[in-house]
C-alpha cells in the first residue's frame, strides 16, 4: 500500500493518512485483519515525524477501525469495512451537530434509541 502526503495542504498530515486508510479499508486494499506498516517506517517514507503516523493511526483506533497491539503495530480490525467506515463518519457529523445545538450525550443516545425502536 501506498501513502503520500502534501505537506502544503491545509489538512493536517495525520488527517491525509487517516484518510488513505480509511479510504483502503472501504476499497478493500487494506483487509480485516491486515497488518499497518509500522510507524516508524511509514514515517521514515512519508518524510514526516513518527508522532505524526501515530496520530493517524491513534484517530483510526478510537474510530474503532484499527487496533494497535503493544509491541506488536497496528492492524485493520476484523470488524472493519466500508460499513465501519460510514456509520463512523455519520456518528462523527451528529456528535459536532449534537454539540454546536447544545444537546448532551444522553439526550443523543435517547434521541437514537427512540430512532432504531429501542426503548429510551
Amino acid at each position: 500500500m501506498l501513502f503520500r502526503v502534501d505537506q502544503s495542504s491545509s489538512v493536517s498530515l495525520a488527517d491525509q493518512i487517516a484518510v488513505q486508510i480509511r479510504a483502503a479499508i472501504v476499497s478493500g486494499d487494506l483487509a480485516p485483519g491486515e497488518r499497518l506498516p509500522p510507524a516508524r517506517e511509514l514515517s521514515v517514507s512519508l518524510r514526516v515525524n513518527m508522532h505524526t503516523v501515530l496520530r493517524a493511526y491513534q484517530r483510526l483506533r478510537d474510530e474503532e477501525l484499527i487496533e494497535m497491539r503493544q509491541g506488536r503495530g497496528a492492524y485493520v480490525r476484523e470488524d472493519a469495512g466500508a460499513l465501519a467506515v460510514r456509520v463512523g463518519e455519520l456518528a462523527m457529523q451528529l456528535a459536532e451537530e449534537a454539540r454546536k445545538l447544545g444537546l448532551s450525550p444522553q439526550d443523543v443516545h435517547a434521541r437514537i434509541d427512540r430512532l432504531m425502536g429501542g426503548t429510551a
